[in-house]
């Protein structure tokens, strides 16, 4: 069995009293996509710098395509792609000089032409950086941890701040890229990226792995293939969660502010049974909506707090 592209065995890290990656384990196989979801603030930026070589540990081992940093250890950095979460560009030079620049970096660059292919901006090419779109400038970041045709590639949140059309062209580069073998570890607090493009993620939340697994066995452990949410008029009188409880079909109930959300087994069931409900109580349904479970539901779940909640 080949060893693990990426082997964490209980790092840590601190600043000052607070403590950004906590007794953290982590393998991620050859040839997978591997996700790091959590919230902001959960410790996945500060574990993909470790991981990256770019942030010493406090303590832990890290082993990167079987390999630990140190000195010398520029070697390694050339069979590595890196995306950082926010890239700084000249914005005076173009998209070639800046490719030309950053293979220059590396002792057996791919092809300019290649890179420029792969990621689709082959037109831009004499385009000056600062006239880029963001869904561009991220394209051309994901060009430049391409130069050196790497075995593993780290991204950090790699498509926030785009527009869903320019998110949707990334997953289909980053597609690309777990289609040639090459191991992929993503951070990101878009339960929708995850789900389209990892093989397995962790859920992180205050430094530690709180749920591991592939997405839809994350999502199936629920229990709950469905979420209802509704809400009232403000001046009609609230449900009891035991009145919620009883509809048929009905697993757990949460309150959100103005709002209820029913976790549901059987929402054909549950639906009719909470407007028989209503019905009978004369109340007035304001607002209904439904969804099949989410790695988002997951997270919140787990914490109790939404990933937009930090």
């Amino acid at each position: 069995m080949p060893f693990p592209a990426l082997s964490l065995h209980g790092l840590r890290k601190a600043y000052g009293d607070v403590i950004a990656v906590d007794d953290l384990d982590l393998e991620v196989l050859p040839g997978e996509c591997f996700g790091l979801l959590g919230p902001n603030g959960a410790g996945k930026t500060t574990t993909i710098e470790i991981c990256e070589g770019l942030t010493p540990p406090d303590a832990g081992e890290v082993l990167v395509l079987g390999e630990r940093w140190g000195r010398g250890s520029s070697h390694l950095r050339e069979r590595l792609g890196v995306s950082l979460q926010e890239t700084q560009f000249s914005e005076k030079l173009t998209v070639t000089e800046t490719l030309e620049l950053f293979r220059s970096f590396y002792r057996k660059p791919r092809p300019l032409e290649d890179v420029l292919a792969s990621v689709q901006l082959g037109e831009k090419r004499n385009g000056r950086v600062g006239q880029l779109s963001g869904g561009q400038k991220q394209r051309l970041a994901l060009a430049c941890a391409l130069v050196a045709d790497p075995e593993l590639f780290f991204l950090d949140e790699p498509t926030t701040g785009l527009d869903p059309q320019s998110r949707r062209q990334l997953w289909d580069l980053i597609d690309g890229v777990k289609r040639a073998g090459r191991t992929v570890v993503i951070t990101t607090h878009y339960m929708e990226e995850a789900e389209r493009l990892c093989d397995r993620v962790a859920i992180v939340d205050h430094g530690k792995v709180i749920a591991l697994g592939t997405p839809r066995h994350l999502i199936a452990a629920l229990g709950a293939q469905h979420f209802i949410e509704f809400s009232i008029g403000e001046e009609q009188p609230s449900l009891t969660d035991a009145d919620l409880l009883r509809l048929d079909g009905a697993l757990s109930i949460r309150r959100q502010e103005d709002s209820y959300l029913l976790e549901s087994a059987q929402a054909h069931r549950t639906i009719p049974a909470l407007l028989v409900l209503l019905g009978a109580r004369g109340l007035q349904l304001a607002r209904l909506r439904t969804h099949s479970a989410t790695l988002e539901d997951v997270f919140v779940h787990l914490t109790g707090r939404t990933l937009r909640d930090g």
